[in-house]
């Protein structure tokens, strides 16, 4: 029983190996290969579209999926599942919807990108017949995540420069452009920078990041984007990064000790001008003076002593009048207190 067992299992794999053999110099039932999509580490769908018109059973047939290197997903022989012909890295990871005549591939990797054939034959007394076979393309994306912005420590805040990178990873296929979108209430601007890359050797997912440096309006508030463009119409925005107007910085205080310094100053200043006008004004009003004042009084209240001395003495200036004068006031004070 051993020994049967083991001439049809030696059968089997001769008979898909001549399948895979006659097929792979067969060409194409001349429909285009259909295009399906799946996502990293999901479930791809590998279809065939048998139309079954003869509604043939499973028993009947012998199917089976081979890669673009003509290396085995699935066999299907004669309503069993025949793993022993699949190459081991598709080994747990395929399943058969028969509705659907479809293939499932599961946990799809990078790698997986490529096209697929699908082949069934009718088993018949004459032998196997090729009645149907499909080709499709596989195409396996990864999501970048959400870029991510950061700012970097700004070493010239006074010039209102800011430095920021963005970044996003874990993305297939390499997106064409990464840049950074800056908007104000009147206008907006786009500043691009050349986008650093770099893939994993094992998952072949794609890290993206830039780095850009640019003014921003101090008076207004701003609101910046990091755009990653995968495709021509397929682009993913970053969160929005908000940076507020800057307020107006007050003058600092002015130091009470300048202050009372500049008070002095100023008090020194009026006082040396209030000096000089009075000097001024006392050098342009020139007078006789007191005594002089009180020599005419008395010169007036004794007019025979005044006719006195013009008799005895000649013509002087008013000065020495003024002394001499003075001589006699002096003296006759003298008389008086004498008396």
């Amino acid at each position: 029983m051993g020994t049967c067992d083991s001439t049809m299992g030696l059968r089997n794999t001769l008979i898909v190996m001549a399948l895979l053999l006659s097929v792979s110099t067969v060409p194409f039932s001349g429909a285009a290969s259909l295009k399906s999509h799946a996502f990293f580490n999901e479930t791809g769908e590998l279809p065939c579209h048998f139309p079954n018109t003869q509604n043939l059973s499973l028993d009947e047939l012998v199917i089976f999926w081979q890669d673009q290197n003509k290396l085995v997903l699935y066999e299907l022989f004669k309503g069993q599942e025949k793993p022993n012909n699949v190459n081991p890295k598709y080994i747990g990871r395929t399943s058969f919807d028969q509705d659907s005549w479809t293939l499932r591939l599961h946990n799809v990797q990078i790698k997986d990108t490529g096209s697929y054939q699908c082949f069934i034959h009718h088993r018949r007394s004459q032998g196997l017949v090729s009645i149907h076979q499909m080709s499709s393309d596989l195409i396996v994306l990864a999501n970048f995540s959400q870029p991510e912005i950061r700012l970097i420590a700004n070493q010239t805040e006074k010039s209102n420069i800011i430095n920021l990178t963005c970044s996003s990873i874990q993305g297939y296929p390499e997106p064409q452009r990464m840049y950074v979108s800056l908007n104000t209430t009147n206008s907006s601007s786009t500043y691009d920078a050349v986008m650093k890359k770099s893939q994993s050797n094992i998952t072949e997912l794609y890290n993206v990041s830039i780095s850009v440096s640019f003014p921003i309006p101090p008076e207004t508030n701003v609101t910046i984007f990091c755009a990653l463009q995968l495709e021509p119409t397929k682009i993913i925005l970053s969160q929005p990064y908000n940076i507020d107007a800057k307020s107006p910085v007050p003058s600092p205080p002015v130091p009470d000790h300048i202050l009372w310094i500049a008070a002095l100053l100023v008090t020194v200043v009026v006082s040396g001008m209030v000096f000089l006008t009075l000097k001024k004004r006392k050098k342009k009003q020139p007078g006789p003076s007191n005594e002089c004042e009180i020599i005419k009084v008395e010169e007036k209240e004794s007019e025979q002593t005044a006719k006195r001395v013009e008799l005895q003495e000649p013509e002087r200036s008013d000065e020495v009048q003024c002394d001499v004068n003075m001589s006699k006031t002096a003296s006759d004070n003298k008389s008086a207190t004498d008396f």
